[in-house]
């Protein structure tokens, strides 16, 4: 795994004790997320400081834990960090909690490749995670011994510390559970959470609804909670925590503010949400002040800006709201064609197109882009992929040894259609579908507008290439007229 020994290589690096638990699962869809969420709410109403985490790349469940814990979820991702930069990030924050819980993705085992080395049970290992495996158990009593032992037998480095039985049919069912269990197992059972409707959270083709979206986020949350303390033993899962050894964390120097006063609105509403929450913290870590925009509602963007930031999300689910606001689409649409510079994510590239199509609904969108995006039924592009920037690319290479290729990731049910000839794009894709024929990010005077999701880690500082170009602009008084790019 090699995550502590470079680690424990830095020289300012001092152990420090970080009680922390993983909820993991055989297989998706076993309701480790309703579990976290109660689990980060349930801890949090005890008046524990509870850092969430999120194993993968994802925007909606961090939404969620980030409402439950009432402290910012932040992902833990091989895909797009290095190993010491996943230690620097869990420990930085997990050294001011109380507890840390950390949600796993898909099976504890499951990875994108043979030996298991970006899975669930690769991060505990490199963190010395504790694991609680949640087991789906419909349907199922004695058959479920052979699936535990082997789970726990199948990596000797990994500690499974406990199980939750999820979605029991009853009491009847439980007994028998217990029974069973205990009789062939020696992992404790910290609590069986039974099957009620009380308990979900609507889903749509992306997986939850986000938090944003919901009107009854917080009374679900409460509800959740309470369900979860009374059939989870959370002082033995606090317990279990606290048997973590303590981590290596190295001091790291704060960033310079030397983008200092740049002025960036950034779309933040019921449509556009999806943002990592340690990209934005490094944005105004340097200076810059975000100022929040929305989109449904806001007449005009903000007076004296420098950029616009218009990130993932849903747009297709507040396209008719989208479509009455008339005047901030023509405000955002005139900010572009005068050259402001503008940085859209799949959500935000979707809703600069000329309109949006969604089954038999059809709304005006802000027509810069020369397409039409249209939604469907099953996923068009969903996963990691490489980009490597072409010449088209608007941004300037702010590292002198870039490695070219850049780990991202993309999610999205809808293509483009009916784009104009003779676009220019800032990306071709070694892995992943993009907008067309293996590009994506298209070039629009000083707009770059792009399906796949960027994350600001050492092989991808997107953050320091976009801000130094925005900086290039406020300098020069560019913001007015068009800026050829950088080659």
């Amino acid at each position: 795994m090699g995550l502590s020994a470079e680690a424990s290589q830095a020289s300012m690096a001092a152990l420090l004790a970080q009680p922390r638990v993983m909820l993991a699962a055989p297989h998706k869809s076993s309701g480790k997320t309703t579990i976290s969420l109660g689990l980060c709410a349930a801890l949090h109403r005890r008046g524990l400081r509870v850092q969430p985490f999120k194993k993968g790349p994802d925007y909606i469940d961090p939404m969620w834990l980030a409402q439950a814990a009432g402290l910012p979820c932040y992902n833990l991702d091989f895909h797009t960090q290095s190993p010491s930069e996943i230690q620097t990030l869990f420990s930085q924050h997990a050294a001011l909690a109380e507890i840390s819980l950390i949600e796993g993705n898909m099976g504890l085992f499951d990875s994108l490749d043979v030996a298991g080395t970006q899975s669930n049970a690769a991060l505990a290992i490199a963190l010395q995670i504790p694991v609680v495996l949640v087991l789906d158990v419909r349907g199922a009593t004695r058959s479920l011994v052979p699936l535990i032992q082997g789970f726990m037998q199948f990596e000797p480095r990994l500690r499974i510390a406990g199980l939750i039985l999820n979605k029991v049919a009853g009491a009847r069912h439980e007994q028998r559970l217990r029974e069973v269990i205990t009789q062939y197992c020696t992992i404790p059972i910290l609590g069986c959470v039974h099957r009620e409707a009380a308990l979900a959270i609507d889903e749509r083709h992306l997986g939850l609804i986000p938090s944003s979206e919901s009107q009854h986020s917080d009374a679900l949350l409460h509800t959740i909670s309470q369900r979860i303390a009374a059939q989870i033993d959370l002082d033995q899962l606090l317990a279990i925590a606290q048997t973590a050894p303590p981590l290596p964390t190295v001091a790291t120097a704060p960033a310079p503010a030397e983008y200092a006063p740049l002025r960036i609105a950034i779309a933040q509403d019921a449509a556009f949400g999806f943002y990592y929450p340690d990209d934005l913290e490094a944005m105004r870590a340097q200076g810059v002040e975000l100022i929040p925009i929305d989109t449904l509602h806001d007449q005009s963007l903000p007076e004296s800006i420098d950029a616009l930031f218009i990130g993932g999300g849903f747009p297709e689910t507040q396209m008719t709201a989208l479509e009455a606001n008339s005047p901030m689409r023509m405000a955002i649409r005139e900010a572009i064609e005068q050259g402001l510079p503008t940085y859209a994510e799949c959500g935000g590239l979707m809703y600069l197109c000329r309109q949006l199509r969604w089954g038999d609904k059809q709304s005006e969108m802000v027509g810069v882009i020369p397409a039409d995006c249209v939604l469907h039924h099953k996923p068009i592009g969903r996963g990691y992929a490489l980009i490597q920037k072409t010449a088209a690319h608007p941004w300037p290479t702010v590292h002198e040894h870039d490695q070219g290729v850049r780990h991202v990731h993309e999610f999205h049910y809808s293509s483009l259609e009916n784009l104009d000839t003779g676009l220019h794009y800032a990306y071709e894709l070694e892995r992943g579908v993009g907008i067309t024929a293996k590009r994506d990010g298209i070039v629009y005077k000083n707009l770059l507008a792009s399906y796949v999701h960027q994350r600001q880690v050492q092989g991808n500082p997107w953050i320091a290439e976009f801000l130094s170009f925005v900086r290039r602009h406020q300098l020069a008084g560019l913001n007015a007229g068009y800026l050829p790019p950088f080659m």
